[in-house]
């Protein structure tokens, strides 16, 4: 019997576990398909996987403008019927606290980090937030919506930090 045939499953086994354990999370997860709004051609996916106390926010968006920050933010409600984004009302924000930067003092929950466009047009991201939840609690994001801004987030402007357009709307959906 050949041993390195009887060895070579169990080494990847263990490296795809390995694999999925650095992609980190295990927890409750949550998916948004970003479509672009009327005029726009912005798209991409999103994941939300809570892990721990944490949650892993990770994804893809196309056509952005290149070098350029977008907003980036989870709304109040999860319906992008109206094709400019507007219907997802304002900034997702259940303990009433003022709009800043994600990470950096008091924020709205759904005040996520800015994306940066490379460039061709295309950000590419992975971040941790502890302001949000999937599938629990007052700040869970599931049936909420998610909005791709066209300016950068001036982390100041009540209550949006002036970050102009809605380029792409989602609505966040539970896996």
């Amino acid at each position: 019997m050949n041993h390195r045939n009887l060895l070579a499953p169990a080494i990847l086994s263990a490296a795809l576990l390995a694999g999925c354990a650095a992609m980190g999370g295990d927890g409750p997860r949550a998916t948004a398909a970003l479509t672009p709004t009327t005029g726009n051609q912005t798209m991409g996916s999103v994941t939300f996987t809570q892990s721990g106390d944490k949650v892993i926010v990770a994804g893809e968006v196309r056509g952005l403008t290149p070098g350029r920050d977008h907003g980036f933010h989870v709304h109040e409600k999860g319906d992008c019927s109206s094709g400019d984004g507007m219907s997802t009302g304002g900034h997702f924000n259940p303990a009433g606290s003022p709009h800043g930067q994600h990470g950096l003092g008091a924020h709205h929950a759904g005040d996520l980090v800015s994306l940066k466009a490379d460039a061709s047009g295309v950000a590419r991201f992975k971040f941790e937030s502890t302001t949000i939840r999937v599938g629990s609690g007052n700040n869970d994001v599931v049936g909420r919506g998610l909005i791709v801004h066209r300016d950068p987030d001036d982390y100041r402007t009540q209550p949006t930090g002036n970050a102009g357009p809605r380029l792409a709307c989602a609505v966040i959906t539970r896996n």
